[in-house]
């Protein structure tokens, strides 16, 4: 029961990501396209950044005050969190079915 709750939340990681890739271009466009001083601070490439990734996980999107990025970077950011919780989640479930076990 432990493992399925586990892959239960690698699926959680697996529907965040699917939804990272919806959302996280979008708000990428239209930082590149109504933000250039955001877009300077994100740099190129900033799709797998860890810099970029941080900014959209602490919520650096709001200080813009532009309700459109809001609502593109807030979906983003719930998926970027579920990614991140379903894997520590998974992994914590997976280690206790390990003790559980031996």
């Amino acid at each position: 029961m432990i493992l399925f709750l586990a892959l239960c939340c690698v699926a959680l990681a697996i529907a965040g990501a699917t939804a990272m890739a919806i959302f996280w271009p979008l708000t990428l466009v239209h930082v590149r396209d109504r933000h250039p001083e955001l877009q300077r601070n994100l740099g190129e490439l900033a799709f797998a950044k860890p810099s970029s990734l941080w900014w959209l996980l602490r919520g650096g999107y709001r200080a813009a005050n532009d309700r459109n990025l809001n609502g593109l970077a807030t979906p983003a950011r719930i998926s970027l969190m579920c990614i991140i919780g379903g894997l520590i989640a998974g992994g914590l479930l997976w280690l206790l079915s390990l003790v559980v076990s031996a």
